[in-house]
């Protein structure tokens, strides 16, 4: 039994390798030029007061755009739609600003030595979950476009905190004023569109991010479910200003339910020549 269980987690580790490669292989290759490689400060102009007082706050001058960022994160996440079944987690994210897409590759541990492996990812207009027992046995596998894509397409908005010349006007992001503190964000990605609300600490950076509907699994079925992420704890890594924890919740009728909470090990931009 114990080589037969060994066999198997070898084999699949060996298999989430090649997929992850394979699909991140997918993820550079959507990549979109851009000619320039510096942001241009007369962006700014024009945008809501908090946004403005934002870029300012967490972009140094002369800032490179971000064409890419990879992620290591360490934190736990709640396994129950019901309850509080919180594991540890480990995961490496990679980033590509332009096409808009990522892939988050992480392992949940259920049990001591049982990983669960996870890709959550969206990739050339398209979302991806899937989740694998040992990297073997198929619990979940979820990809296409319509909600999967809107949900993972807001995701890559939310984590933009993370890599904050995506939300410049010139990557595609348009802002909307809503008050002296917060103001909207609309993306769009080919036939995917996803607005959220941003609010901003009074020295500028990003305090939350809520959408009125998130794409939500119950059960096998989508249903849609208001959303909120909260960021804190900022350092400057490269000259770039980025929280290096955070927290999402699904906001329910009985109140706020936190899923995934989490931190930054280390972060690696890659820069626009």
């Amino acid at each position: 039994m114990v080589v037969v269980i060994l066999a198997a987690r070898g084999y699949g580790a060996w298999r989430w390798s090649a997929g992850t490669q394979s699909l991140r292989f997918a993820l550079d290759s959507a990549r979109v030029p851009r000619p320039s490689g510096t942001v241009d400060v007369a962006e700014f102009e024009g945008l809501p007061a908090p946004v403005q007082r934002y870029f300012r706050r967490v972009l140094p001058e002369r800032s490179r755009v971000i064409t890419g960022v990879r992620l290591r994160q360490r934190g736990t996440f709640n396994m129950s739609d019901t309850a509080e079944q919180w594991k540890t987690f480990t995961s490496d994210q990679q980033v590509v600003t332009r096409r808009p897409g990522f892939d988050w590759d992480a392992r949940i541990q259920m049990l001591p030595g049982v990983p669960i492996y996870v890709h959550d990812a969206y990739v050339a207009g398209e979302g991806m979950l899937h989740a694998s027992l040992f990297g073997a046995v198929t619990l979940a596998h979820l990809r296409g476009g319509a909600d999967i894509a809107q949900g993972e397409l807001m995701r890559f908005l939310a984590e933009a905190a993370w890599y904050p010349t995506a939300l410049l006007p010139s990557q595609g992001v348009l802002w909307s004023a809503i008050d002296d503190h917060s103001a909207s964000a609309r993306l769009a990605d080919g036939a995917v569109s996803v607005m959220l609300r941003v609010s901003f600490l009074p020295e500028g950076p990003i305090a939350t991010v809520n959408a009125d509907a998130r794409p939500r699994m119950v059960g096998g079925t989508v249903v849609p479910a208001p959303w909120h992420g909260r960021f804190w704890n900022y350092e400057d890594h490269e000259g770039i200003r980025v929280p290096m924890d955070g927290e999402v919740s699904w906001l329910l009728p009985d109140g706020a339910k936190p899923y995934w909470r989490g931190r930054i090990t280390h972060i690696e931009f890659t820069f626009a020549r």
